[in-house]
């Protein structure tokens, strides 16, 4: 199986399985999702950050070779620093609850336009994730699969929440399922484009690799994290560091198995 089939084949299916994800946990009842969302937080939590520390930063650095580490670390930074302004900007929306502060509306149209801006700020973000997927294959097929399990865990309770807004935003079941499916599915377009435009520059993907464990870790550390940290019990406390635990482990098993 080639590289580019292997890009094609893990962007599109991890985008139509988070979709679909999704849109079956908003058929459960309310309650039901409420207690299963944080669950789901947590272990996509571990996931990310598996997969920037144990895998792609490693992948960077011997790529570079240990005496341009520096570089690694000043490309990590920007990632960081860049993913923090896009976020900003209201291009990077992640959202993993049925409302949050930043979705609440004031009147229908402010729903409208809610609805219409996670669209845009989700294939945005999903053409992204394609191409750290086709950064991370054309590195090493063990390594695109790592990161693509990392992706699509984090990606289920992303789409439950945007799910959420664009019915809130007035948009029919269906309208809105099929929307959501589309926006998923721009990963694809991320994926190809980074193969044609990475490929040829090899000695990029070092760096394309950096950026990639930047975006996994600020998701991690800045927006998912914080939003755990509301269940300040003993309980939920030991569940989500079980669960965070967890993540890292699938995704440690995961490189050391596939290597």
């Amino acid at each position: 199986m080639s590289t580019l089939a292997w890009i094609i084949a893990l962007t599109a299916l991890g985008g139509a399985l988070s979709a679909l994800a999704a849109s079956l946990f908003l058929l459960l009842p309310e309650k039901t999702r409420t207690q299963a969302l944080p669950h789901l937080v947590s272990f996509a939590t571990g996931a990310l950050l598996g997969a920037a520390l144990l895998a792609l930063l490693p992948h960077a650095i011997e790529g570079v070779g240990i005496s341009n580490t520096h570089y690694i670390g000043l490309t990590l930074l920007a990632g960081i620093l860049a993913f923090f302004v896009l976020e900003k900007l209201v291009l990077w929306r992640h959202c993993h609850q049925d409302a949050c502060e930043a979705h609440v509306p004031n009147d229908a149209d402010r729903d409208a336009a809610s609805a219409a801006l996670i669209l845009f700020g989700d294939g945005f973000h999903n053409i992204l994730d394609g191409v750290l997927i086709a950064a991370a294959f054309l590195t090493d097929v063990h390594l695109g699969i790592v990161t693509a399990i990392a992706v699509f865990a984090h990606e289920i309770p992303q789409e439950v929440g945007d799910l959420a807004i664009l019915l809130n935003g007035g948009l029919t079941r269906r309208r809105a399922l099929i929307l959501n499916l589309l926006a998923s599915l721009t990963s694809v377009v991320g994926g190809i484009a980074a193969y044609f435009l990475l490929g040829p520059a090899l000695q990029a993907l070092p760096y394309a690799l950096a950026i990639a464990a930047s975006s996994f870790l600020y998701v991690a550390v800045a927006d998912l994290i914080p939003g755990l940290h509301r269940q300040i019990d003993m309980g939920s406390g030991i569940a989500q560091f079980t669960l965070i635990a967890l993540g890292v482990i699938v995704i440690y098993l995961s490189h050391a198995t596939l290597h």
